[in-house]
């Protein structure tokens, strides 16, 4: 019996989409926009993370005052402070130390023992910052030194410092009974040096005092005289003041008429002088206010009287031998005299001011970190040695306490991408050096070195990479068999899989040697196969349809492949022959004539060979780039309908002008987005950069030099970065550039994308 048809109602029931379906596709939709809107907003969290890092870097110093204690009416020679800025200290003419605390507000005047019952009127007073001692200057050419001797100590559960001074007996030094106007000391633990500026009669002299220790056995020996020098016929002029680095083998004594003059020892122990120069020789008054050695006493800072404020750096002119003073900053005017130069212990920052004008700058970048017009006539300051507190005493003997809250005062825009005059360079450059080997060490943030690392390994990568990816691309999609392309496209995705912790380990330890030894075998290969290459395929155009039809269209290989290697193999072999012609030079060794392209380039270029040069990194890293590239391209490449070519060749195109002229520029959006995901690749790369080249960050476009990226900055920096130091948020910024960059090329290559698309679409 037939079986009925389906009634309407049964066959439209059928073809109904079911319940279950219905609600699994709406739930699918809900969790897959779910999914999309938290992929965006975790990467816009870690965006705001990293800005959220990279943001105090740029923010300035901030000053708050916290309080001002009263001072009893009396003259003080000098302020200093410890170093976490509780209790400061006062020296009055008949040597009494005045010790305020912060926390109470109160007073003390602490008697200092100069193991002298004579009553010495104190004129003069210098602080060694570093040595944390006082060297304090007579009416009657006496001098003696002086120690605060803090301790931290805690009272009841309540940190609090105390102060014990000591002091050494008063001796004399320079002119007999000669008053002492001003005292210098510089202290490098077995040499010592005090120099005073003195005045008898008008006349000024200035005498100089070396002290050495000895050690034995025992331990540390007492202070014996060295030497007595008289300097002021080394000084033209009258001196005005006197300044000694904490190092003790030299002198700078300014005069009256604005010249300053560098005093240093030579290898017999005299003092010569080494240079004499005006800071504000251009300027009509050129008298200088304030003079002090900025922390590290390399450089000096000069503030003149009508308010202008220079530095000054030792540094080797070009073609000279010895370290000169020569300037290297300049900062804006102040609207008075300055009457005070303080500097710091922890950088290189220091204050300047006058009357009521207070401005806190640092030295490296001509940065302006706070100022302010303060509500009464400073005459004196100082800074707390952890760089927190600023104390000031105005005319009407009150000290005022400031908080300072400046934790990144060596960054800033110009710190970061600007052209800095660092101490000790002949010019303004980029530089970067996180660490150093010294307590005078300046860090150096600059990120342009690390920036144009970047392009520079990405460049080679890139150069390396894209013509052997694109050919291999086209050959395997529109030349080589269908068969083999099955085989050969899953080798190449495979080997995007290898870690570049291999690639790395192999470059340092196999490929970098090997280049080294064989640059002219490399230089004939890289040359002479693309000729070959060339030169056999236009052979092979030429030859007659009757002998080119025995081999199969898409097995051209099996032909093609083993004259290459046989032909790579002797243009291989042939190097050390061309390294004998074409690559002689002297060795600074031996002074012989040798064939040693490793020689060679220095001599002739002037650039330095080194064995992990960039050469390595963009052959180890293009051969990471490949993989992505060919893939991408060579799907764009296949996917061009066959339609499309089939109508190409029936016009008469040959294979090579079908794939030029019609695959290549249809399938130019697939290609270009293969091409900047590769560059993405090459951009971001670390380990290969970090184990394939010296990780040297210069700026220079050398093949056989190397350089450091800022994604292997990162690597090698931020473990051994202290939290929310300055390099710590300097290698955020260095990521914040990553992702912006990474985020600026995939904007751009989806905007060619789309065009290119659009020109060449098919539809």
């Amino acid at each position: 019996m037939a079986t009925p048809l389906p009634s309407h109602a049964t066959d439209r029931k059928r073809f109904e989409t079911g319940v279950w379906t219905l609600w699994t596709d709406r739930l699918m939709t809900v969790v897959i926009k779910f999914g999309g809107a938290m992929v965006i907003t975790a990467v816009f969290g870690i965006f705001l993370f990293i800005l959220f890092q990279v943001f105090p870097l740029f923010l300035a110093a901030r000053v708050t005052e916290l309080k001002s204690v009263p001072l009893p009416d009396a003259k003080f020679t000098i302020l200093g402070v410890d170093e976490w800025g509780a209790k400061p200290f006062l020296v009055k003419p008949d040597g009494k130390m005045l010790f305020v605390d912060f926390a109470t507000g109160k007073e003390s005047a602490v008697p200092v023992d100069f193991g002298d019952s004579a009553p010495h009127e104190i004129t003069a007073a210098a602080i060694n910052k570093r040595e944390q001692k006082i060297a304090v200057g007579t009416a009657d050419g006496k001098y003696a030194l002086v120690s605060p001797d803090y301790k931290s100590v805690a009272v009841d559960g309540v940190p609090s410092v105390s102060a014990s001074p000591s002091a050494s007996a008063f001796k004399d030094i320079g002119v007999p009974g000669a008053k002492v106007l001003d005292i210098a000391y510089g202290d490098s633990g077995a040499q010592k040096l005090v120099v005073v500026l003195q005045e008898m009669d008008g006349k000024k002299s200035v005498s100089a005092l070396q002290l050495k220790r000895k050690h034995s056995l025992l331990g540390k020996g007492a202070d014996e005289i060295a030497g007595t020098f008289d300097l002021t016929a080394l000084i033209p002029g009258r001196p005005d003041n006197i300044l000694v680095p904490s190092t003790g083998d030299g002198v700078v004594a300014t005069t009256e008429d604005g010249t300053v003059t560098y005093l240093g020892l030579d290898p017999e122990g005299k003092f010569q002088p080494l240079q004499s120069f005006r800071p504000f020789g251009d300027l009509g008054d050129a008298r200088i206010a304030v003079a002090d050695f900025l922390f590290g006493d390399v450089s000096l800072i000069f503030g003149a009287v009508g308010g202008e404020n220079r530095v000054f750096s030792l540094f080797y002119p070009k073609g000279g031998s010895v370290r000169l003073f020569g300037q290297t900053h300049e900062f804006p005017k102040l609207a008075c005299r300055p009457t005070y130069l303080v500097t710091t212990l922890r950088n290189k920052a220091f204050l300047i001011g006058g009357r009521n004008e207070a401005s806190l700058r640092y030295a490296t970048t001509e940065a302006i970190r706070w100022q302010a017009d303060l509500p009464f006539t400073a005459t004196n300051a100082v800074i707390s040695g952890k760089y927190a507190r600023i104390l000031f005493l105005d005319d009407e003997r009150r000290l005022h306490f400031f908080a300072l809250d400046d934790p990144h005062p060596d960054s800033g825009w110009k710190a970061l991408f600007g052209k800095i005059w660092y101490e000790g360079a002949s010019e303004k450059k980029w530089e970067w050096q996180s660490t150093g080997g010294s307590d005078d060490f300046e860090p150096k943030y600059s990120l342009i070195p690390l920036i144009f690392g970047t392009m520079k390994g990405t460049l080679y990568a890139m150069i390396f990479a894209v013509p052997i990816a694109l050919l291999a691309a086209l050959y395997t999609s529109q030349f080589l068999d269908p068969r083999l392309r099955g085989i050969v496209k899953p080798t190449m995705e495979i080997m995007a899989s290898l870690p570049s912790v291999v690639l790395g380990f192999l470059a340092a330890i196999y490929i970098a040697p090997l280049i080294e030894r064989q640059i002219p075998s490399l230089l004939l290969v890289t040359v002479g196969l693309p000729i070959a290459a060339a030169a056999f395929g236009w052979f092979w155009s030429e030859l007659p349809i009757q002998l080119r039809k025995f081999i199969r269209p898409g097995t051209e290989w099996l032909v093609f492949i083993p004259i290459l290697l046989g032909l790579g193999w002797i243009l291989w072999s042939l190097g050390p022959a061309f390294e004998s012609v074409a690559f002689v030079t002297t060795d600074p060794g031996t002074g012989k004539k040798v064939a040693d392209f490793r020689y060679w380039w220095p001599a002739v270029t002037g650039a330095s060979f080194d064995q992990r040069n960039s050469l390595v990194v963009g052959f180890m890293m293009g051969f990471a780039v490949i993989p992505i590239i060919f893939t991408i391209a060579e799907d764009a490449l296949s996917n061009v309908p066959g339609a499309l070519k089939t109508a190409s060749m029936a016009c008469g195109a040959s294979r090579w002008q079908t794939a030029m002229r019609i695959v290549v520029p249809t399938a130019s959006a697939g290609i270009f987005s293969g091409l900047m995901i590769g560059l993405g690749r090459a951009v971001g790369e670390t380990m290969i950069v970090v184990m394939a080249t010296g990780n040297t960050p210069i700026m220079e476009w050398n093949i056989f030099s190397g350089m450091r990226t800022l994604s292997a900055n990162i690597a090698v920096e931020l473990p051994e970065a202290p939290h929310a130091s300055t390099l710590y948020r300097t290698l955020f910024l260095g990521a914040l550039l990553l992702f912006l960059l990474t985020f600026a090329i995939n904007t751009l290559a989806e905007i060619l994308r789309q065009h290119l698309r659009e020109k060449y679409k098919t539809v």
